[in-house]
């Protein structure tokens, strides 16, 4: 009885551990939700997020376009200078940094203490969580005259499986422990989209104008949409239909089962790679400033104007939806309203990457080779 007991107890504690992780990071591009929305978060709200302030920066040696994903207290990020970069996400100190052979925009993934990101080398990549050391890495389609596979596909981890997208035109399912190839699918297209993964199905868009859905088990073909245009931008996923922006102006709302077209909007503005945030029946995507939408019916609720195009995806969390401009500016909206609660300004042009939101911490990389984290005084 004893051992049970004993044994009884490790489970629970696993368990609560995981839970905690779940909810009080933001462990990849998607969250493991795939709706870009932390529904855990209780310290920022609209009433308070107007006292946002820089809690720390940190300077890597090339742009940040990489998004961060946030675990165990740890911040991972990849730059342009070719490095991730693990940074303790209370301090900004650097803990370790590992050196691949190409630009990282690829948004890192953490599961199980790894740390899986894609390189503009080719190579998808497995580090040790705590040291940074390499476990394996896995090369995609070889370089020829017209085809460079960059992997700027950020990767999806569900159920010991990685699912990345590369610039040879495929997708990828690769073994979370040892990086071998489980199965791949050819699309007709760089696939620069990042997975989103739930109930057993693959959701991933391809510069071919398609947004294909796939066994997460063997990679067998479930259906494809067209849209009118290259589909760059990640698909999130909520109650049964796929988001998903499209080269062409227009958001789609598919039914994930089939694949059928519940709703296209056509939005102002460009919105080829900020990939929706969904929440409480709202969704939201960067065009030429932010939109909202009604998820049942595409019709728009209100927009919030930049004065640049927003590549950044957005991401909500406790009534505020947070992102960031072309103009520089990182902005907390009310997410109900649309009106601005909180904005910085980072004295830079371009932010491409997006915010992860966790603890009462908002953190997001830019171009200027900065990494930023928000916080309340």
């Amino acid at each position: 009885m004893r051992r049970i007991l004993i044994l009884a107890l490790i489970l629970c504690a696993c368990f609560i551990s995981v839970a905690w992780g779940q909810q009080n990071g933001w462990s990849e591009f998607h969250r493991p939700d795939m709706m870009r929305w932390n529904p855990y978060e209780k310290v920022l709200n609209v009433n308070n997020v107007g006292g946002l302030q820089v809690k720390w920066r940190y300077t890597a040696g090339g742009g940040v376009e990489s998004s961060p994903a946030v675990a165990n207290g740890v911040l991972y990020v990849g730059s342009d200078d070719d490095n991730v970069y693990a940074l303790n996400a209370r301090t900004g100190t650097l803990l370790w940094s590992y050196t691949t052979g190409g630009a990282v925009e690829s948004s890192p993934a953490v599961a199980n203490g790894v740390v899986y990101v894609g390189s503009e080398d080719n190579n998808v990549y497995a580090l040790n969580a705590t040291t940074g050391s390499l476990l394996w890495s896995y090369t995609t389609g070889g370089k020829s005259l017209y085809v460079c596979p960059c992997v700027k596909s950020s990767p999806a981890v569900a159920n010991g499986v990685v699912y990345v997208g590369s610039e040879d035109n495929n997708v990828y399912a690769l073994n979370a422990n040892t990086g071998s190839l489980l199965w791949s699918y050819t699309t007709g297209g760089e696939v620069d989209s990042s997975p989103a993964v739930g109930n057993g199905v693959v959701y991933v868009g391809s510069n071919d104008s398609n947004v294909y859905a796939l066994n997460a088990s063997t990679g067998t073909l479930l259906w494809s949409y067209t849209t009118g245009g290259g589909v760059d931008a990640s698909p999130a996923v909520a109650n049964g239909v796929v988001y998903v922006a499209s080269e062409d102006g227009k958001l789609y709302a598919l039914k994930a089962s089939t694949g059928a077209k519940v709703w296209s909007t056509q939005v102002y503005g460009c919105c080829e790679s900020s990939t929706p945030a969904v929440a409480k029946g709202t969704v939201y995507v960067g065009v030429a400033g932010l939109l909202a939408l009604n998820a049942h019916t595409g019709s728009e609720l209100w927009s919030y104007a930049t004065g640049g195009g927003v590549s950044s995806s957005p991401a909500v969390a406790n009534g505020v939806v947070y992102f960031a401009a072309n103009g520089g500016n990182i902005y907390g909206l009310n997410a109900s309203k649309g009106n601005r609660r909180w904005k910085y300004f980072s004295g830079y042009n371009y932010i491409y990457s997006s915010p992860a939101v966790v603890n009462g911490v908002v953190y997001v990389g830019s171009n200027n080779g900065v990494v930023y984290a928000f916080g309340l005084k």
